[in-house]
């Protein structure tokens, strides 16, 4: 039998046009940097909550970018597909801070940028943000926040939100309503606070006190969404 079928060709349909060696290179320098982001994640962020569980995210989605952007590039035929597909599957994930968000798409350009064949210009550019998160979004005193919800409940009729929110301003440079709620079951008043450079948080809750001492005070920082 002369004709003879290449069964790598059969099962890659494609594979011609696709540079093995440069595909695996340009892949292994994606998951370098997807790493190295996964890195810059875990110890340079200041957000509060799941950053292992996110962190471990990172790499992966970076890779699944990758993949699907080698295969789709080549073919029209993929590329429609892909798009009729993401029209019915949604990639959700439950974001608490917008910081998760930026990492999140950080991740996604790795992918995209690496994929695509831009191993220069996406190294270069990855490189400089990573710079800028080093020096100006990393967890030093730029990102420090001086922002806290102030939460007080109270049961005593005569102590009102106006004797509250005097007290609080005497303290701080700003002062935000978020929340009053009064009932029979009690009051509650939430407010965004900033403190002055120089006062302490039991200094706050020390004067409001004095108002009742069965005020119920707690603080927390404004950027947390609990």
């Amino acid at each position: 039998m002369n004709e003879v079928y290449d069964l790598s060709k059969f099962m890659q349909p494609g594979a011609g046009q696709v540079d093995i060696l440069q595909t695996l290179f340009n892949f292994a320098i994606c998951m370098v940097m997807a790493f190295i982001l996964r890195k810059f994640y875990i110890n340079r962020s200041y957000s509060l909550s799941g950053k292992l569980h996110i962190g471990s995210i990172l790499p992966i989605l970076s890779a699944v970018v990758f993949t699907v952007i080698i295969v789709v590039k080549s073919s029209l035929a993929l590329s429609l597909g892909l798009v009729g597909a993401l029209s019915i599957v949604r990639f959700r994930t439950p974001i608490k801070e917008p910081e998760e968000l930026v990492y999140l798409f950080l991740a996604i350009a790795i992918g995209l940028g690496y994929g695509a064949g831009y191993t220069l210009i996406t190294t270069l550019l990855v490189s400089l943000i990573l710079i800028i998160i080093y020096v100006w979004l990393s967890n030093t005193k730029y990102a420090n926040t001086n922002e806290y919800n102030l939460v007080v409940n109270w049961d005593n009729s005569k102590v009102t939100f106006e004797q509250i929110s005097s007290k609080v301003s005497s303290y701080v440079d700003s002062m935000s309503l978020v929340r009053l709620e009064k009932g029979s079951n009690g009051n509650s008043a939430v407010l965004m606070v900033s403190p002055n450079q120089d006062t302490k948080l039991d200094s706050i809750v020390d004067d409001l006190q004095k108002l009742d001492s069965k005020l119920h005070i707690s603080f927390f920082e404004a950027k947390t969404n609990w």
